[in-house]
């Protein structure tokens, strides 16, 4: 069996149930299951899609996206999610790092086209709801398929996923994901749950984040449930939808649960069909969490991150909440540990390392071997986040990874800024760090020194940033000094220019 199985399974059992909804149309399970037979017959008769072939796919949320996840499962293709967030040097950067053999676009997304043609020319597109010059639509390319839908040689061993991470070392590193991943982190959010196939799920979160496809979404359809999907987050819409069509769970990260909180709607929206809501992607504020249960609802939460698929430690619908801020226990299939720096078990209430072993866990970091065996070591995935276990065997985050600025729920690695920053010519060295914001949580800031005799100034560096980095990367600050704080090693000391931010503020 492949992934793409259980949703044959479901259209069997309940042929006429919705599978997806979408902005105002109902796709049920008959019909995504078609429809995944007919894009595997397509991508392999037409594109030449077969085992270990990556396919992109560059879009806000769409059912087809789902419809694509699921083919490539069948075929034993790889989806590569590319972040549409991201500035178009960036999204090629990835596109080129998987040699990609074909990118499924959407048509506000169409200036990487003509980057891409020149970087991979064999590489063919395919247009989401457009036509790209000289190339076909989905539904075209879906028409034409011919022969078998199927790659006899894929099972749950077959890696699915290719989803690109924001790398310490300044470049994005792609994290494997078998499909039996995909299968044991259902289960563990089924049992996080207590998700049933008559479950209504509504889906906000960006697909091309592990969060948005793999928390709820594709939990859910392998289990026979409804997915409500949203082409991008809006307060109104989701409030709308709990109001309408009353879904019965939905993930909220901080900051847009901020938004839905101090929409004008909040106090006026009915959430009696919520059984919970489940948040993630840093440690979060408990004003955030009492505004929700003082409406009767509860919090889950969860920890993990795209190299645990992301299920990795959760509270349970109908656990324990007693533990302070705790982000709940090991999930049910996988295993995890505090440790110190030698990977021995730390005692109960220590400070250490988390570490993850289970099927969830990625398999590599795409033609990254250094890496690669860099964070998983002896089966165990060293995540780089500090925490600690109580007596009960509850974990609490602490930290994050090492100098990384969560802003709007998006992870920003500092050494990927100060790297495009560098690439100035007036830039003689730089370091960014995070600040404290009301809106987004942090910002990043960059301390600049500047080489000699130069005329380089804020709005000059900001506007480099800009054209080479995604808006919310880029630097909100820029702070001009002499010299930057290094240890013997020679490396940067971020700690010291965060103190020395907030003594200057």
């Amino acid at each position: 069996m492949d992934l793409s199985d259980l949703i044959d399974r479901n259209a069997a059992f309940t042929p006429d149930r919705a599978a997806i909804r979408f902005e105002g149309t109902a796709l049920n399970y008959r019909q995504f299951a078609g429809r995944i037979s007919a894009c595997a017959r397509a991508l392999k008769s037409k594109l030449g899609v077969g085992r270990g072939d990556r396919v992109a796919i560059l879009s806000a949320n769409h059912p087809d996206y789902l419809v694509l996840l699921y083919t490539c499962a069948r075929l034993g293709a790889m989806l590569v999610p590319i972040n549409w967030r991201l500035a178009v040097p960036e999204q090629l950067f990835i596109l080129s790092d998987a040699s990609v053999k074909a990118l499924f676009v959407e048509e506000s997304f169409a200036p990487v086209i003509a980057p891409l043609a020149e970087a991979l020319p064999d590489a063919r597109v395919i247009g989401i709801e457009f036509k790209p010059s000289g190339g076909q639509t989905f539904d075209e390319l879906l028409a034409s398929g011919k022969g078998d839908d199927r790659n006899p040689h894929v099972d749950a061993l077959s890696p699915l996923l290719i989803v690109y991470t924001s790398g310490t070392t300044g470049r994005p590193k792609g994290a494997v994901l078998r499909q039996e991943a995909l299968i044991w982190n259902a289960a563990m959010s089924q049992h996080m749950h207590s998700m049933t196939s008559d479950d209504h799920i509504l889906t906000v979160l960006p697909f091309f984040h592990v969060g948005g496809l793999n928390i709820q979404t594709t939990p859910a359809l392998q289990l026979g449930a409804t997915v409500t999907v949203h082409r991008r987050f809006s307060p109104d819409a989701t409030l709308a939808t709990i109001r309408d069509d009353k879904p019965t769970h939905t993930v909220l990260v901080p900051t847009t649960i901020q938004a839905v909180i101090q929409h004008p709607d909040w106090t006026k929206t009915k959430l009696s069909s919520l059984r919970a809501v489940s948040t993630g992607s840093v440690t979060v504020p408990q004003h955030l969490i009492d505004a929700i249960t003082k409406r009767g609802v509860p919090v889950l939460q969860v920890y993990g991150s795209t190299e645990t698929c992301p299920l990795a430690v959760y509270t349970r619908l109908g656990g324990d909440f007693s533990h302070g801020n705790s982000t709940g226990l090991p999930g049910l299939h996988c295993e995890a540990r505090i440790v110190d720096d030698e990977g021995r078990e730390v005692p109960h209430g220590v400070a250490g390392e988390v570490v993850v072993r289970g099927q969830n866990v990625f398999f590599e970091y795409w033609g990254n071997a250094k890496a690669t065996s860099e964070a998983l070591r002896d089966g165990w995935y060293h995540t780089g986040d500090v925490g600690t276990r109580d007596a009960d065997g509850y974990f609490h985050i602490h930290d994050r990874k090492k100098n990384v600025i969560i802003s709007g729920g998006e992870n920003i690695y500092p050494a990927e800024l100060e790297r495009v920053l560098g690439e100035h010519a007036d830039v003689a060295e730089c370091a960014v760090i995070g600040r404290a914001d009301p809106k987004w949580q942090e910002v990043p800031v960059a301390f600049v020194v500047k080489r000699k005799d130069c005329a380089l100034n804020a709005e000059i560096l900001i506007a480099h940033a800009r054209a080479n980095l995604a808006r919310f990367k880029v630097p909100h600050d820029i702070i001009f000094t002499d010299t930057l704080p290094r240890n013997a090693m020679g490396k940067v000391q971020h700690f010291l220019l965060k103190e020395q931010f907030k003594t200057s503020s």
